[in-house]
């Protein structure tokens, strides 16, 4: 491509004494593009084990260096550059992963703007490369979002749902010190404003925490928030409206009762099911429990994450998990404990004490079993 610049740039077009300084753009937003996609990569490759992320990382990397030729390189002049005594505040501090990850592939999307405006002066094909890279750039960070979310699920066991109550900041950051890693935000009679409001301070809370936050029932109101997803009702719109609103990187749960209403979430591509209410409980008023039978049902069928609720507590716990549940989703057992740090760690030692039970168990000669 070296050989291809020198012979098509069209720098006749261009005063002479402009020359050096698009080089010099050029040449810095190459480095600026390069170096953030690294940081990104690393990531995907050390932090996701992707290695379909990783490798578009690398795509992308390498065909960046194949533009940046000795040419731009030796316009470069690190000590006359008065842009590198310029900071701020936000470049000196990273609040989570997510954050590193949003600032750099920002810094990238940036770059490649820069990139493909200024290499229209450069050569005729630089800035449609840079166009159509900064379009891969827009959807690996929607990819990567995805898969991040999806990530964070599968690591899910304790799913806390609020219910209203004057503690609400104190007692979710409680449960977020004690490990919880999913969020739901449930509150039936607040006005939209106030929820709006209420759901983006405490999807950056979670965030800050690395976790989850869910919207529960309105898929305007997650979009609002800047949610990682919906909770969906029976009775709340379809899956697939929901998709199309939401967009392929943002999670969609279904409150199941029973088998059919199982296999059609999962048909119509729920991330995640409820299955309940297992047992009694005021925040589903008039329905009958579908019991452990159900969860026994969820264990031996469900082909996606599912979270058994609706009336666990410590004292149940035990009886649903030995019915097959893995993960499970509490309202009151956490929103109304006087500690709800240690009803989280607890809750979580044997969510994970019965996983690494059926770990072993699964490992032992079927005999034995």
């Amino acid at each position: 491509m070296g050989n291809q610049l020198s012979q098509n740039r069209p720098f006749s077009d261009l005063p002479p004494q402009m020359q050096p300084a698009v080089c010099r753009i050029l040449d810095a937003n190459l480095d600026r593009a390069r170096e953030g996609l690294r940081i990104v990569e690393e990531w995907c490759r050390f932090g996701l084990n992707s290695s379909h992320l990783s490798e578009a990382c690398k795509q992308m990397r390498q065909e960046l260096a194949r533009w940046h030729t000795p040419e731009l390189r030796a316009a470069r002049d690190t000590l006359g550059d008065v842009g590198t005594e310029l900071t701020h505040p936000q470049e000196e501090q990273r609040s989570s992963i997510g954050h590193l990850l949003q600032a750099n592939l920002c810094r990238v999307e940036e770059a490649l703007r820069v990139l493909e405006e200024y290499g229209k002066l450069y050569h005729p094909d630089m800035g449609a490369a840079f166009k159509r890279m900064r379009y891969e750039v827009y959807t690996l960070e929607s990819n990567l979002l995805g898969y991040e979310r999806h990530q964070k699920l599968l690591k899910s066991y304790l799913y806390l749902v609020t219910s209203p109550s004057e503690d609400l900041f104190e007692v979710v950051e409680a449960a977020l010190q004690g490990g919880l890693t999913l969020l739901q935000y449930r509150d039936k009679t607040a006005e939209d404003s106030d929820q709006i409001e209420l759901a983006r301070k405490l999807c950056q809370l979670c965030h800050r925490y690395e976790a989850l936050f869910i919207m529960n029932d309105r898929v305007d109101l997650a979009i609002a928030a800047d949610a990682d997803g919906v909770h969906l009702g029976q009775q709340d719109i379809p899956i697939a409206f929901a998709r199309q609103m939401l967009g392929p990187h943002r999670l969609i749960g279904r409150s199941t009762t029973n088998m059919n209403e199982m296999q059609r979430a999962i048909a119509e591509g729920a991330d995640y099911i409820g299955v309940g209410p297992v047992y009694e409980t005021p925040t589903k008023q008039g329905k009958t429990p579908a019991g452990l039978e159900y969860v026994r049902y969820a264990a031996q069928h469900a082909s996606i994450p599912w979270f058994a609720i609706g009336g666990i507590e410590p004292t149940n716990l035990n009886d649903v998990l030995m019915a097959g549940a893995e993960r499970i989703a509490v309202v009151r057992a956490i929103m109304q404990a006087e500690q709800p740090t240690l009803v989280t760690q607890y809750m979580l030692s044997q969510l994970s004490r019965m996983k690494t039970m059926r770990a072993y168990q699964a490992h032992l000669p079927q005999s034995n079993v």
